[in-house]
Protein backbone atom coordinates (compact mmCIF):
# COMPACT_ATOMS: atom_id res chain seq x y z
CA UNK A 1 0.00 0.00 0.00
CA UNK A 2 1.29 3.48 -0.80
CA UNK A 3 1.71 6.24 1.74
CA UNK A 4 -1.14 8.71 1.18
CA UNK A 5 -0.67 12.38 2.07
CA UNK A 6 -3.21 15.19 1.78
CA UNK A 7 -1.87 18.67 1.11
CA UNK A 8 -4.57 20.99 2.40
CA UNK A 9 -5.25 24.40 3.91
CA UNK A 10 -8.09 26.55 5.11
CA UNK A 11 -7.04 29.53 2.99
CA UNK A 12 -6.72 29.72 -0.77
CA UNK A 13 -3.61 31.27 -2.31
CA UNK A 14 -1.09 29.98 0.22
CA UNK A 15 0.73 27.92 -2.42
CA UNK A 16 -0.95 24.60 -1.65
CA UNK A 17 -1.03 23.34 -5.25
CA UNK A 18 2.56 24.46 -5.87
CA UNK A 19 3.69 22.62 -2.73
CA UNK A 20 1.76 19.51 -3.84
CA UNK A 21 3.50 19.60 -7.21
CA UNK A 22 6.95 20.20 -5.71
CA UNK A 23 6.44 17.36 -3.24
CA UNK A 24 5.43 15.03 -6.07
CA UNK A 25 8.35 16.14 -8.26
CA UNK A 26 10.86 15.68 -5.46
CA UNK A 27 9.60 12.24 -4.44
CA UNK A 28 9.33 11.02 -8.05
CA UNK A 29 13.12 11.14 -8.39
CA UNK A 30 13.25 8.00 -6.23
CA UNK A 31 9.67 6.71 -6.02
CA UNK A 32 6.54 6.16 -8.10
CA UNK A 33 4.11 8.96 -7.31
CA UNK A 34 0.44 9.54 -8.10
CA UNK A 35 -0.53 13.20 -7.74
CA UNK A 36 -4.26 13.76 -7.20
CA UNK A 37 -5.95 17.08 -7.98
CA UNK A 38 -9.07 16.97 -5.79
CA UNK A 39 -10.02 20.61 -6.32
CA UNK A 40 -12.90 19.75 -8.65
CA UNK A 41 -14.11 23.36 -8.76
CA UNK A 42 -10.86 24.71 -10.13
CA UNK A 43 -8.24 22.06 -10.98
CA UNK A 44 -4.92 23.53 -12.06
CA UNK A 45 -2.14 21.01 -11.51
CA UNK A 46 -2.30 19.91 -15.15
CA UNK A 47 -1.60 23.53 -16.13
CA UNK A 48 1.43 24.13 -13.93
CA UNK A 49 2.84 20.68 -14.81
CA UNK A 50 2.09 21.05 -18.56
CA UNK A 51 0.22 17.73 -18.50
CA UNK A 52 -2.15 16.75 -21.30
CA UNK A 53 -5.29 15.31 -19.75
CA UNK A 54 -6.99 12.18 -21.09
CA UNK A 55 -10.56 11.38 -20.08
CA UNK A 56 -10.66 8.45 -17.67
CA UNK A 57 -14.34 8.44 -16.71
CA UNK A 58 -17.44 10.59 -16.44
CA UNK A 59 -19.10 11.28 -13.11
CA UNK A 60 -22.87 10.85 -13.14
CA UNK A 61 -25.46 11.49 -10.49
CA UNK A 62 -28.96 10.17 -9.87
CA UNK A 63 -31.63 12.86 -10.18
CA UNK A 64 -35.44 12.77 -9.93
CA UNK A 65 -37.71 12.36 -12.94
CA UNK A 66 -41.42 13.18 -12.60
CA UNK A 67 -44.37 11.27 -14.02
CA UNK A 68 -46.88 14.13 -14.02
CA UNK A 69 -49.73 11.71 -14.72
CA UNK A 70 -49.27 10.54 -11.11
CA UNK A 71 -48.36 13.92 -9.58
CA UNK A 72 -51.10 15.45 -7.38
CA UNK A 73 -49.32 18.83 -7.04
CA UNK A 74 -48.98 18.51 -3.27
CA UNK A 75 -45.58 20.22 -3.10
CA UNK A 76 -44.06 17.79 -0.60
CA UNK A 77 -41.05 17.19 -2.87
CA UNK A 78 -40.24 20.91 -2.77
CA UNK A 79 -40.66 21.11 0.99
CA UNK A 80 -38.15 18.35 1.64
CA UNK A 81 -35.52 19.60 -0.86
CA UNK A 82 -32.82 21.35 1.19
CA UNK A 83 -30.92 22.45 -1.94
CA UNK A 84 -33.89 24.42 -3.35
CA UNK A 85 -33.68 22.38 -6.53
CA UNK A 86 -37.46 21.94 -6.69
CA UNK A 87 -39.66 25.01 -7.06
CA UNK A 88 -43.36 24.65 -6.27
CA UNK A 89 -46.23 27.02 -6.96
CA UNK A 90 -49.64 25.99 -5.62
CA UNK A 91 -51.72 24.31 -8.29
CA UNK A 92 -48.74 23.85 -10.62
CA UNK A 93 -46.40 20.94 -11.33
CA UNK A 94 -42.96 21.14 -9.65
CA UNK A 95 -40.18 22.93 -11.52
CA UNK A 96 -36.83 21.12 -11.29
CA UNK A 97 -33.48 22.99 -11.34
CA UNK A 98 -31.11 20.11 -12.04
CA UNK A 99 -27.92 22.08 -11.38
CA UNK A 100 -28.94 22.50 -7.72
CA UNK A 101 -29.66 18.80 -7.15
CA UNK A 102 -27.18 16.72 -5.14
CA UNK A 103 -28.98 13.40 -5.70
CA UNK A 104 -30.15 12.84 -2.12
CA UNK A 105 -33.42 11.19 -3.27
CA UNK A 106 -35.43 12.77 -0.42
CA UNK A 107 -38.08 13.91 -2.92
CA UNK A 108 -38.60 10.36 -4.17
CA UNK A 109 -38.99 9.05 -0.62
CA UNK A 110 -41.57 11.64 0.43
CA UNK A 111 -43.72 11.54 -2.71
CA UNK A 112 -47.12 10.03 -1.67
CA UNK A 113 -48.05 8.83 -5.18
CA UNK A 114 -44.65 7.48 -6.29
CA UNK A 115 -44.69 10.00 -9.11
CA UNK A 116 -40.90 10.52 -8.95
CA UNK A 117 -38.58 8.06 -10.62
CA UNK A 118 -34.87 8.12 -11.42
CA UNK A 119 -32.74 9.66 -14.14
CA UNK A 120 -29.04 10.45 -14.51
CA UNK A 121 -27.06 13.56 -15.25
CA UNK A 122 -23.37 14.12 -15.90
CA UNK A 123 -21.82 16.40 -13.29
CA UNK A 124 -18.09 16.07 -13.92
CA UNK A 125 -15.14 14.19 -15.34
CA UNK A 126 -12.03 12.35 -14.14
CA UNK A 127 -8.79 12.72 -16.11
CA UNK A 128 -5.47 10.85 -16.12
CA UNK A 129 -2.21 12.40 -17.27
CA UNK A 130 1.39 11.50 -17.83
CA UNK A 131 3.78 14.41 -17.32
CA UNK A 132 5.52 15.61 -20.47
CA UNK A 133 9.04 15.53 -19.07
CA UNK A 134 11.73 12.86 -19.34
CA UNK A 135 12.74 13.65 -15.75
CA UNK A 136 9.25 12.94 -14.39
CA UNK A 137 8.48 9.50 -15.82
CA UNK A 138 7.65 8.22 -12.30
CA UNK A 139 5.01 10.89 -11.78
CA UNK A 140 1.39 10.61 -12.95
CA UNK A 141 -1.54 12.95 -12.37
CA UNK A 142 -5.21 12.15 -11.87
CA UNK A 143 -7.65 15.03 -11.60
CA UNK A 144 -11.34 15.82 -11.31
CA UNK A 145 -13.40 18.65 -12.75
CA UNK A 146 -16.99 19.64 -12.12
CA UNK A 147 -19.20 20.87 -14.94
CA UNK A 148 -19.88 24.60 -14.75
CA UNK A 149 -23.13 25.61 -12.93
CA UNK A 150 -23.34 22.52 -10.69
CA UNK A 151 -23.24 23.14 -6.97
CA UNK A 152 -21.76 20.25 -4.98
CA UNK A 153 -18.29 18.84 -5.71
CA UNK A 154 -18.30 16.22 -2.94
CA UNK A 155 -19.70 13.44 -5.19
CA UNK A 156 -17.05 14.21 -7.81
CA UNK A 157 -14.24 13.97 -5.26
CA UNK A 158 -15.72 10.65 -4.03
CA UNK A 159 -15.70 9.35 -7.62
CA UNK A 160 -12.11 10.54 -8.02
CA UNK A 161 -11.02 8.63 -4.93
CA UNK A 162 -12.66 5.46 -6.26
CA UNK A 163 -10.53 5.80 -9.39
CA UNK A 164 -7.46 6.40 -7.23
CA UNK A 165 -8.18 3.20 -5.29
CA UNK A 166 -7.99 1.24 -8.56
CA UNK A 167 -4.55 2.65 -9.35
CA UNK A 168 -2.83 3.24 -6.03
CA UNK A 169 -1.11 -0.15 -5.72
CA UNK A 170 1.15 0.83 -8.63
CA UNK A 171 2.63 3.70 -6.62
CA UNK A 172 4.77 4.32 -3.54
CA UNK A 173 3.19 7.68 -2.70
CA UNK A 174 -0.23 9.22 -3.35
CA UNK A 175 -0.27 13.01 -2.91
CA UNK A 176 -3.77 14.54 -2.73
CA UNK A 177 -4.10 18.26 -3.36
CA UNK A 178 -7.41 19.20 -1.72
CA UNK A 179 -9.49 22.28 -2.36
CA UNK A 180 -9.07 25.17 0.08
CA UNK A 181 -11.48 25.48 2.99
CA UNK A 182 -13.24 23.01 5.28
CA UNK A 183 -16.31 22.12 3.22
CA UNK A 184 -17.63 18.64 2.28
CA UNK A 185 -15.33 18.26 -0.73
CA UNK A 186 -12.27 18.85 1.48
CA UNK A 187 -13.53 16.31 4.02
CA UNK A 188 -14.07 13.78 1.20
CA UNK A 189 -10.50 14.30 0.03
CA UNK A 190 -9.05 14.00 3.54
CA UNK A 191 -10.80 10.80 4.59
CA UNK A 192 -8.52 7.77 4.57
CA UNK A 193 -5.17 9.57 4.27
CA UNK A 194 -2.19 8.66 6.44
CA UNK A 195 -1.63 12.28 7.41
CA UNK A 196 -2.28 15.83 6.24
CA UNK A 197 0.07 18.68 5.49
CA UNK A 198 -1.56 22.04 6.23
CA UNK A 199 -0.03 24.78 4.06
CA UNK A 200 -0.27 28.31 5.41
CA UNK A 201 1.41 31.71 5.20
CA UNK A 202 2.38 34.36 7.77
CA UNK A 203 -0.65 36.61 7.33
CA UNK A 204 -3.74 37.27 9.50
CA UNK A 205 -5.92 35.18 7.21
CA UNK A 206 -3.30 32.45 7.02
CA UNK A 207 -3.22 32.21 10.83
CA UNK A 208 -7.01 32.24 11.19
CA UNK A 209 -7.61 29.60 8.53
CA UNK A 210 -4.80 27.37 9.78
CA UNK A 211 -6.74 27.06 13.04
CA UNK A 212 -9.83 26.03 11.07
CA UNK A 213 -8.11 23.29 9.06
CA UNK A 214 -6.25 21.93 12.11
CA UNK A 215 -9.57 21.85 14.00
CA UNK A 216 -11.05 19.84 11.14
CA UNK A 217 -8.22 17.32 10.95
CA UNK A 218 -8.42 16.91 14.72
CA UNK A 219 -12.15 16.12 14.50
CA UNK A 220 -11.45 13.63 11.71
CA UNK A 221 -8.67 12.06 13.80
CA UNK A 222 -6.14 12.67 11.00
CA UNK A 223 -2.53 13.47 12.03
CA UNK A 224 -1.62 16.90 10.65
CA UNK A 225 1.59 18.86 10.25
CA UNK A 226 2.18 22.44 9.16
CA UNK A 227 4.17 23.84 6.27
CA UNK A 228 4.86 27.57 6.50
CA UNK A 229 5.12 28.99 2.99
CA UNK A 230 6.54 32.48 2.28
CA UNK A 231 8.01 32.12 5.76
CA UNK A 232 10.23 35.20 5.64
CA UNK A 233 7.42 37.56 4.61
CA UNK A 234 6.32 38.72 8.11
CA UNK A 235 8.22 37.67 11.23
CA UNK A 236 5.50 38.57 13.74
CA UNK A 237 2.86 36.53 11.92
CA UNK A 238 5.30 33.65 11.48
CA UNK A 239 5.55 33.51 15.28
CA UNK A 240 1.76 33.40 15.47
CA UNK A 241 1.74 30.42 13.08
CA UNK A 242 4.25 28.65 15.33
CA UNK A 243 2.05 29.39 18.34
CA UNK A 244 -1.00 27.90 16.62
CA UNK A 245 0.96 24.76 15.72
CA UNK A 246 1.91 24.40 19.39
CA UNK A 247 -1.72 24.86 20.49
CA UNK A 248 -2.73 21.95 18.27
CA UNK A 249 0.17 19.83 19.47
CA UNK A 250 1.72 19.61 16.03
CA UNK A 251 4.88 20.92 14.40
CA UNK A 252 6.01 23.03 11.48
CA UNK A 253 7.89 20.48 9.41
CA UNK A 254 9.24 22.90 6.81
CA UNK A 255 9.50 26.63 6.14
CA UNK A 256 9.79 27.71 2.53
CA UNK A 257 10.95 31.28 1.94
CA UNK A 258 9.37 33.93 -0.26
CA UNK A 259 11.78 33.55 -3.17
CA UNK A 260 11.76 35.10 -6.63
CA UNK A 261 12.99 31.85 -8.22
CA UNK A 262 9.77 30.10 -7.15
CA UNK A 263 7.52 32.72 -8.70
CA UNK A 264 9.50 32.85 -11.95
CA UNK A 265 9.24 29.05 -12.30
CA UNK A 266 5.56 29.10 -11.36
CA UNK A 267 4.77 31.86 -13.86
CA UNK A 268 6.44 29.91 -16.67
CA UNK A 269 4.85 26.58 -15.62
CA UNK A 270 8.31 25.08 -15.15
CA UNK A 271 8.46 23.97 -11.53
CA UNK A 272 11.47 21.76 -12.20
CA UNK A 273 13.54 24.96 -12.27
CA UNK A 274 12.87 25.61 -8.58
CA UNK A 275 16.04 24.71 -6.62
CA UNK A 276 15.39 21.54 -4.64
CA UNK A 277 17.31 23.05 -1.73
CA UNK A 278 14.29 25.31 -1.09
CA UNK A 279 11.98 22.37 -0.33
CA UNK A 280 14.40 19.51 0.48
CA UNK A 281 13.53 19.55 4.23
CA UNK A 282 9.93 18.77 3.27
CA UNK A 283 10.99 15.86 1.05
CA UNK A 284 13.24 14.49 3.79
CA UNK A 285 10.41 14.69 6.34
CA UNK A 286 7.99 12.82 4.08
CA UNK A 287 10.55 10.08 3.37
CA UNK A 288 11.11 9.49 7.08
CA UNK A 289 7.47 9.76 8.17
Amino acid sequence: MPKTIAVTGGKGGTGKSTISALLAIGLSKEYRVLLVDADADCPNLHIILKAKRKLLSEVKQTIPKWDFSKCIKCGKCSQVCKENAIIFVKGKYPIFVKEQCIGCNACRIVCPTKAIGKAEQKIGSIYFSEINSSNLSNLHLISSEMLITYEETGPIVNALKKEVSKLEDKYDFVIIDTAAGTHCNVISALLGVDFALAVTEPTPLGAHDLSLILSLTKKLNIPAFVLLNKANMAKSKAEEIRSIATQFNTEIVSEIPYDKKIFEAYSSANLEKIPESLYKPLIDFIKKK
